[in-house]
């Protein structure tokens, strides 16, 4: 049961990245941030274009390792905590780079996921 919420967890947190960086942007309805947006690639003189391009497809890895990383939960495979952390830290990074106060949960659950493979825990996943 753990593995399955374990794995239920990562899978869900993975498609969440779809959903909040591909949101459709209205001109009648701002959203909460815009992913052709970042103070730090705005600095380096980037276009929004190729910015929101990026931060697409940095989205879609992330979702797409955590997916795995869930998929091997459920497998019972030895390598599913390397998956975990690695969808983590791309996590991290796409935050940290087009940083928003709005994606502060997802900053909180990408650390959260890197404490808990760190620690083992919950240890029946392993």
């Amino acid at each position: 049961m753990t593995a399955f919420l374990v794995a239920a967890f990562l899978i869900v947190h993975g498609l969440l990245h779809i959903g909040v960086w591909t949101a459709p942007q209205r001109p009648d309805k701002p959203s909460p941030f815009d992913p052709g947006h970042s103070r730090a690639l705005a600095a380096a003189h980037v276009l929004p274009s190729p910015a929101r391009a990026t931060a697409l497809a940095i989205a879609w890895y992330t979702a797409v390792v955590y997916a795995v990383a869930g998929a091997g939960v459920l497998a019972g495979s030895e390598w599913w905590p390397t998956a975990a952390l690695v969808a983590a830290a791309v996590g991290l990074v796409l935050k940290a780079v087009w940083f928003d106060p709005w994606l502060s949960v997802g900053v909180l659950l990408d650390a959260g996921v890197i404490v808990a493979v760190s620690c083992t825990w919950p240890a029946s996943a392993y």
